[in-house]
């Protein structure tokens, strides 16, 4: 990895640089950190040698010409939107980063070691940036499959690749989704339930959201297998949140949603979304029904305006959500979070 200079560089390309800032070393280092501000970053990406952990990142966005600037980080998280500045103003922005290996799917590669970010926008323009460990953060774990796990590469993206840019400084996202996985396999396989629970602290949220995968899974093993989640979550001090599966995009002549394969009745008759309103409900559980939020929106939306949301048009997929898509659905979950006051409404970006 190419490394800048420690003092102050001239201009680059499309990002303006102001004065050079030096982050603190994550608490988890024990050895003097090189600086680490602008003199790490590029006209496009910025990377910072820090260790896995959860960090504040400060910018300053603006230039001499109008600009727009969004970031993304790490396996594709969307961590702010993009930000529209006038000439020769500026504005400052902060948000939380969840730092570890593997950086994506629990399963998938481990990714770059340290803490990467990427300039998008119209027009990205970086004037400062500070990147500092994170104190008193509030986490939120996401326990999913492929609709809301971080996904390697376009067109594809799950909402809780989406999540983070919803989010203010103080509430980190660490998605723990993984593709291809039912509430049987994220309890069997090590790299996920056994490997996510002891990173649970007293106060943090975590979102399950699977049914996709649990095409062969009986009711009795099903509810099983989403109480042991729910439990094991509160063994640890946390806060579980159940949420029922987005849709898929399966429409009836009428015009309204296939009552199996869209709303996530399985092979054997067992209704997911059911099941696990019925599971929040005994339990005392939170619960974020997206299965009854998306079935309203892409309903409304009709068969064509709905192909927008899902890979249709790229894929002929009508189960995996697009950018734009995810980007919706996540919007969605960012308001139930506030409605039911999950997360506090200073900690929340508007949409």
């Amino acid at each position: 990895m190419r490394r800048f200079n420690a003092g102050c560089t001239a201009a680059l390309a499309a990002v303006v640089l102001g004065t050079c800032l030096t982050a603190a070393p994550a608490a988890q280092a024990h050895d003097r950190q090189p600086p680490l501000g602008l003199e790490n970053c590029t006209a496009t990406a910025c990377h910072f040698d820090v260790p896995p952990g959860t960090y504040d990142v400060k910018v300053l966005l603006g230039g001499e010409a109008d600009s727009g600037t969004g970031i993304s980080g790490e396996t594709r998280r969307s961590l702010l939107p993009e930000t529209s500045v006038a000439a020769g103003e500026r504005a400052a922005r902060s948000f939380t980063v969840d730092v570890r290996t593997p950086e994506g799917e629990p399963t998938g590669p481990d990714g770059t070691p340290g803490l990467d970010l990427a300039l998008g926008g119209t027009a990205p323009a970086l004037a400062d940036i500070r990147v500092t460990p994170a104190r008193h953060t509030r986490r939120i774990f996401l326990v999913g499959d492929s609709t809301v796990c971080d996904q390697p590469g376009d067109p594809y993206s799950g909402w809780g690749q989406q999540l983070p840019q919803y989010l203010r400084k103080g509430v980190s996202v660490a998605n723990y989704a993984d593709s291809g996985e039912s509430t049987v396999t994220y309890l069997q396989n090590p790299q996920l339930w056994a490997t996510v629970q002891p990173l649970i602290r007293p106060g943090d949220l975590v979102l399950i959201q699977l049914a996709h995968n649990d095409k062969t899974t009986d009711e009795a093993t099903y509810r099983g297998n989403l109480e042991t989640l729910v439990a094991g979550v509160r063994e640890k001090g946390g806060r579980p949140v159940l949420v029922t599966p987005i849709v898929r995009r399966w429409f009836n002549s009428d015009g309204t949603l296939n009552n199996n394969t869209a709303l996530l009745v399985n092979g054997l008759g067992v209704d997911h979304p059911a099941v696990i309103r019925s599971v929040a409900a005994a339990e005392g559980v939170p619960l974020i029904d997206l299965t009854a939020k998306t079935k309203t929106l892409v309903e409304s939306l009709g068969v064509e305006g709905s192909k927008a949301i899902y890979l249709y048009n790229e894929k002929k997929d009508n189960t995996h959500t697009s950018v734009h898509g995810a980007t919706v659905y996540a919007g969605l979950v960012r308001d139930e979070l506030l409605a039911q006051h999950l997360v506090p409404r200073s900690q929340v970006r508007a949409g």
